[in-house]
């Protein structure tokens, strides 16, 4: 698994927030603008999963920041000419750099979560042709009742409600499964995916605490001679473990326990017949290369360990 230890390019570039989106959603085109029209059954749903596009495009864009935050601090360090202080903002550039890729993985799991919310406005959506077609038929009875009660017509009407009747009511049901079913994984999964992006964000920080730890700031007098760095190893070392610890990281089983019901307790769990949306698989604390590339397509192209400011390779 490739994994580098310093944040820093070998060309010094750097990405900033206009690069090109993540996960290649569609812009806006006519075909997007069509799809406001919408049945009157399906129109709520259809706001909310668009709605849900600018939460997911807001994850992206602080995942982009953060990482573009990141090569600045390591960046900025490097130019103090203090050993200390470059190497442990380096360090720190590293960790934050991962942040920012949880947040794009976070951004991923609820794209996909929002896609599962897609099949009950598609359901919905196929259902209404069913609804107005038997309330028409319902006037077109009532309307003749009032102007021609013996009228003949009236006894094809009334079959032909039957049968609408019939054929909407397994739409409804058929609306209540996918309903039920669709919503309870959708959500699940998001929430499934919120304590993974919480808790990985917690053993960063706690390894970024660390690193800091390493930082002698004991005010200096005039004069002094300057002090000599001597945490390089203990630096990477910490790097190492925040990567074992993402890698070790499990969701905690006991959250979908249970029978999707109420128990006696007044305790509500969640039902392991969901399908939660798998997130993306976390990549190793990697190397930002400065141009936005993402830590997959990373792994797609680097063979070795990272590299540092001067371009040498790193050992790992």
């Amino acid at each position: 698994m490739n994994r580098a230890l310093s944040i820093r390019s070998k060309s010094n570039s750097r990405s900033g927030p206009s690069s090109s989106s993540s996960h290649g959603r569609k812009a806006f085109s006519l075909a997007s603008l069509r799809g406001t029209v919408q049945p009157e059954l399906s129109k709520r749903l259809y706001r909310l999963i668009k709605s849900e596009n600018n939460l997911i495009a807001a994850h992206e864009a602080a995942g982009k920041e953060r990482v573009s935050i990141a090569t600045q601090l390591s960046e900025w360090g490097e130019q103090t000419g203090d050993e200390a202080i470059s190497d442990i903002s380096d360090k720190v550039g590293v960790v934050l750099s991962e942040m920012g890729e949880q947040e794009d993985s976070y951004a991923h799991a609820l794209d996909e979560s929002r896609g599962v919310l897609k099949a009950i406005r598609n359901t919905e959506k196929s259902v209404q042709p069913s609804r107005d077609g038997k309330a028409k038929i319902a006037d077109e009875i009532a309307k003749l009742k009032s102007k021609e009660p013996e009228s003949t017509r009236l006894v094809v009407l009334e079959q032909e409600l039957v049968r609408a009747e019939a054929e909407n009511l397994v739409a409804e049901a058929q609306l209540t499964n996918v309903t039920r079913q669709k919503l309870k994984e959708a959500y699940t999964a998001e929430f499934l995916a919120t304590i993974e992006r919480a808790e990985k964000q917690v053993i960063l920080a706690k390894h970024g605490l660390r690193l800091l730890q390493l930082l002698d700031d004991t005010p200096v007098v005039p004069g002094d001679s300057a002090r000599q760095y001597v945490h390089g190893n203990q630096a990477r070392q910490i790097l190492n473990d925040a990567e074992d610890d993402l890698k070790d990281w499990r969701l905690d089983t006991g959250l979908l326990e249970g029978r999707g019901q109420q128990q006696d307790g007044g305790e509500h769990f969640v039902s392991t017949n969901t399908s939660p949306v798998r997130s993306p698989k976390t990549p190793a604390l990697q190397h930002h290369n400065g141009n936005g590339v993402t830590g997959h397509e990373r792994e797609a192209t680097e063979n070795g360990g990272g590299r540092s400011a001067t371009g040498k390779e790193v050992e790992v």
